[in-house]
């Protein structure tokens, strides 16, 4: 018997080995490619471009005119036509008592709004949250949203017709012999006032975030700590509060940074009853330095001042969460 031989005749040249094509997803391990990416995200980032052309005319442009700071600037010359002055507005600032008047008010102002009203949302959400009938939730939060979209206007002029001397309180206490409450002209209650109004309009509306935060919350660990005994409280304080607490830290965060930032409206309708001892902020402090008395670049310097201590509040609030482990607002790879 005779073996037979089974030689394999040699593959054909087929010249040099080519490259292997690039996959139109990108090489492994680094994601799809820009070209792909732009395929496949060109609709959304078409419907970006109107809000991104918002934000660059009306945000980012104007930055440029910070410029103004630096100079004596005149609306007739321009900014090209403007001397240049350097430092002289900030030195002037700096050395103005109602700034620092200004700076102080909005200070203690940002401080009691923090304590008092920060937890407020947190609060709210968790009662509601905590209602069993979702419609008596949906009834319960359309009440407590609706003070936030009322003008600034409408909630002083119902504080007023409340808490003003010829206010509903007032007259009811004339009828009964006792001594009118003159709470919305007394400047030792502007704290007081404010900080109810901000409350009474914005708390409602402040509840949506932490509310979506609850939602996001494993129901199952509620279920277990509820099986292994623990009450209401204890579930509330070892579940609930450690899951909104990245919430929590980042909404502090960009609160400290806006802290000087207190609003403008709500002071200005106010400023007059009051006093300006009690009642100018940053705001209605650089509206009177620009549009009333006609000086733009010290209304300028103190909007650089407001914008340049907001960022390095952020920058040291956000590096203080992370030194508590929490992502804030951005965290470096």
């Amino acid at each position: 018997m005779t073996e037979r031989s089974t030689a394999v005749a040699p593959a054909p040249d087929r010249g040099p080995a080519r490259p292997a094509r690039r996959r139109a997803a990108g090489r492994p391990g680094r994601g799809p490619s820009l070209r792909a990416r732009w395929r496949r995200d060109r609709p959304l980032l078409l419907m970006t471009l109107p809000a991104i052309g918002l934000l660059a005319v009306f945000h980012y442009v104007p930055t440029f005119g910070n410029v103004i700071a630096f100079q004596q600037y005149n609306p007739w010359d321009g900014v090209l036509g403007s001397p240049w002055v350097g430092f002289y507005q900030f030195e002037r600032l700096f050395t103005d008592p109602r700034f620092w008047n200004a700076v102080g008010n909005t200070l203690v102002i940002a401080a009691v709004q923090l304590v008092f009203f920060f937890p407020v949302p947190i609060a709210l959400a968790i009662l509601l949250d905590s209602v069993l009938t979702r419609r008596l939730r949906l009834v319960l939060q359309s009440i407590v949203y609706m003070p936030h979209f009322f003008s600034w206007v409408l909630v002083v002029t119902l504080f007023q017709q409340i808490l003003g001397g010829a206010g509903l309180i007032s007259q009811a206490l004339r009828g009964a012999g006792y001594a009118p409450l003159e709470m919305m002209a007394n400047p030792d209650a502007f704290l007081l006032v404010v900080t109810s109004q901000m409350v009474w309009k914005d708390a409602g509306w402040g509840t949506i975030i932490f509310l979506a935060a609850l939602a996001a919350i494993d129901q199952n660990l509620y279920e277990s700590a509820a099986v292994d005994g623990a009450d209401r409280w204890r579930r509330m304080w070892h579940i609930t509060l450690p899951g909104l607490r990245p919430v929590i830290v980042l909404l502090l965060i960009l609160k400290l940074g806006d802290i000087l930032n207190v609003g403008f409206e709500q002071f200005y309708l106010q400023r007059d009853a009051f006093g300006a001892g009690v009642s100018e902020v940053m705001d209605t402090f650089v509206y009177h330095q620009t549009l009333v008395t006609g000086n733009f670049s010290a209304g300028a310097a103190a909007g650089l001042v407001k914008g340049v201590v907001g960022l390095v509040l952020i920058l040291v609030a956000n590096k203080m969460a992370h030194l508590m482990g929490e992502h804030g607002v951005y965290k470096r790879a």
